[in-house]
């Protein structure tokens, strides 16, 4: 013990020198200090790990083999083991280094040991040298790692602190469509995150975007992009300067899919796949702002399919829909002409077109669209003659925003149809009116139905063989203070629109009734009642009660009423159809079908059903004209009607060549001008009194 022989004490003890042999043969470094931080002894595996012969390392200080960012910290360490010496510590790993002759750092473990010669205190450190243990321990880390690398579903890609990429995991390549040797070297700006592949700039944006998450494309190596959510990292060493970084991407391809798809289902037509009312009212508003600023107009024009409730009604939804898909196939067609279609909802469609000088230049061409609209179309075997109504508006001169362009619009489609329907009209300020009188008339016939102002009319049904009036068919009558006498043709679609026809249909079921057995009771024979029922009385709950609480409240026996209903009822499949004709009959009411030949039953559809009697619309009775005339449909209506076991009644007889007609082709009843207007209960009665009492009444 070199350093300890020459303490005060003379010559090496016994106990030193055993202790000296014992150090020597240590398979480790060794090296005692004293409290002032002095090395004291040391063995030969000491002057081995740090590179310093035995009589250097006696002449200094501990911390002199300690790299100088640990010298601070081991002072206080070693003073606080001093005042501790029972305790003993040890250090391991990459927190704790050796300082070798050479300035090389070597990582270490080390064990503290307390020691006490004589009087005096000593620590016996062990130092060994971990530098093997640590290079397999970070080999084995780092398989670990690129193991985890390799499996993870996303792009790993590492670079240098220039962006050079140094290294890529095979998620890169999957997303990327790249080897992995092809991307090595290369810039980051490669796969598209950087425009710029200068290095400078490239480590620049790397250095600003670390720590940070967003969306964007990566290139793939065909051209072709993908949308990814990338991150990049910053890697840093044990001095805190920058060594790379790691940018981790993972693909979004199905998330912005699905952002897309809802994005669009909240903005188009889920039938057609055309522009919705939102996004509709959206382009109106950029298109009347940019008209705004270059002085231009901007056109809409709304289109309505007239009678598709008809459709609907007669054919089915289904076919309603697909009737829908074919004009909307050929508006699309026609988009080249416009700025936009859309479809606002029901059986409506708006274009739009922008950037207009002279909208009166336009009319031609919707003209045109229109007719191309009408060509018929084959629908489930039945060939489809439809028509259109149009309204057309312009901004600035009718309106100055989206809401109030439609309204008007809307306004302009229906004096189309009031006109006529197949038909185009520009908005007028005039027709404004119009629609306030309706709004008015629907207010005022609501007032009417809690008043008397309705009443119900009868025109007489003749019996073509004996000339006797056997029945009534009931008509509903509106006699205004405000509006004067109401013609039916305005106040039921207005009833129809506002659903107040269920409530006016049970009105005039339930007075029809009542008058109708007074007149039997004072003519003393039966008669019966023919009673129309909308689709909306039909479908309405408890109508089938309402028509029971009729009869029983009148009195008028189940077998003489007749519920004349439409050709759409029976084609309309959502509702139970069937089962409500059925539960009718089993009262003893009878069915009849008004304006047979309107709609588009079929034969199966009468088959079908439980019907007592076909009424031939006026329109085809209207062309029995002359002597030589022929009217093939009436023939037809009458002959299938017969052969089906039904009743056949021609409505709108003017002429006594029409009369003679029928009776010809053995029609069985008949109704009209010829024979009688629509009367009141009072004279109605008196009418029926030219026929002769039927027994047993």
């Amino acid at each position: 013990m070199e350093r300890l022989t020459e303490g005060p004490r003379g010559g090496e003890t016994d106990h030193e020198r055993r202790l000296r042999l014992v150090i020597e043969a240590a398979p480790s470094a060794m090296l005692m200090v004293d409290p002032a931080g002095r090395i004291v002894l040391v063995n030969t595996e000491a002057e081995r790990a740090f590179g310093y012969a035995r009589d250097e390392l006696l002449e200094m200080r501990i911390e002199d083999l300690i790299p100088q960012r640990f010298r601070s910290t081991h002072h206080q360490v070693r003073s606080g083991f001093f005042h501790a010496p029972s305790r003993r510590a040890m250090g391991a790993g990459r927190e704790l280094y050796g300082l070798r002759k050479d300035g090389s750092e070597m990582p270490v473990e080390i064990g503290l040991n307390p020691i006490v010669i004589g009087e005096d205190q000593f620590v016996l450190a062990t130092v060994i040298d971990i530098t093997e243990r640590l290079g397999v321990r970070a080999e084995e880390q780092d398989r670990l790692r690129r193991s985890i690398l390799d499996s993870i579903p996303f792009s790993v890609i590492a670079t240098d602190p220039a962006g050079l990429i140094v290294s890529a995991n095979p998620g890169s390549e999957q997303l990327l469509g790249y080897r992995r040797e092809a991307l090595v070297g290369r810039p980051l700006s490669v796969v598209g995150l950087d425009a710029d592949s200068d290095a400078g700039q490239l480590s620049s944006s790397l250095a600003s975007r670390s720590g940070s998450e967003r969306e964007r494309d990566y290139v793939r190596s065909d051209g072709t992009t993908v949308p990814v959510t990338e991150g990049i990292t910053r890697l840093r060493g044990d001095d805190g300067a920058t060594t790379g970084y790691l940018a981790v991407a993972y693909d979004i391809t199905q998330r912005k899919q699905a952002q897309a798809a809802v994005l669009f289902m909240a903005n188009h037509d889920a039938l057609t796949n055309m522009p919705n009312r939102s996004m509709l009212v959206r382009h109106l508003v950029g298109a009347i702002d940019q008209a705004a600023t270059d002085g231009t107009q901007v056109v809409l024009v709304l289109i309505d399919l007239d009678h598709f409730k008809r459709v609907n009604d007669s054919m089915g939804h289904h076919a309603g829909d697909v009737l829908l898909l074919r004009v909307a196939d050929r508006l699309k067609r026609w988009i080249p002409n416009a700025e936009m279609v859309a479809r606002l909802g029901g059986d409506e469609f708006v274009i739009v077109f922008t950037g207009v000088r002279d909208a009166s230049k336009l009319t031609a061409d919707v003209q045109s669209l229109l007719e191309s609209l009408t060509t018929p179309l084959a629908i489930q075997g039945t060939e489809l003659a439809i028509t259109v109504s149009a309204g057309g508006v312009v901004y600035p001169t009718d309106g100055d925003n989206p809401s109030a362009l439609l309204r008007l619009a809307d306004t302009a489609m229906y004096q189309a149809k009031a006109a006529g329907r197949n038909n185009f009209a520009w908005f007028a300020e005039p027709m404004l009116d119009e629609s306030n009188e309706r709004a008015s008339m629907a207010s005022a016939l609501r007032v009417a139905m809690r008043s008397d102002e309705l009443a119900v009319a009868y025109q007489p049904q003749i019996d073509l063989v004996t000339g006797d009036v056997v029945g009534f068919e009931a008509l509903a009558r509106w006699y205004s203070p405000v509006h004067g006498p109401v013609r039916p043709d305005r106040f039921i679609p207005v009833a129809e629109d506002s659903g107040m026809i269920v409530e006016l249909g049970r009105w005039v079921l339930e007075h029809a009734c009542h008058d109708v057995a007074e007149m039997q009771r004072t003519l003393g024979r039966k008669l019966r009642l023919a009673v129309n029922a909308s689709p909306r009385q039909f479908h309405s709950a408890g109508w089938v009660d309402t028509v029971v609480s009729a009869l029983e409240r009148s009195g008028l026996s189940p077998e003489q009423l007749e519920l004349e209903i439409t050709e759409g009822i029976l084609m309309d499949d959502r509702w139970n159809v069937i089962e409500v004709l059925s539960a009718l009959r089993e009262l003893g009411v009878s069915i009849a079908v008004d304006d047979f030949g309107q709609g588009y039953s079929s034969l199966a559809y009468l088959t079908r059903f439980p019907i007592d009697k076909l009424k031939i619309d006026r329109a085809f009775v209207q062309e029995i004209r002359s002597e030589d005339g022929d009217a093939p449909i009436v023939d037809a209506i009458i002959g299938m009607a017969h052969a089906l076991g039904m009743e056949v009644v021609a409505e709108g007889v003017e002429t006594p060549y029409q009369e003679h007609y029928l009776r010809a082709r053995g029609c069985d009843q008949v109704q009209g001008f010829l024979y009688s207007a629509a009367l009141p209960a009072v004279e109605a009665a008196v009418a029926a009194s030219r026929a002769q009492p039927v027994p047993g009444a």
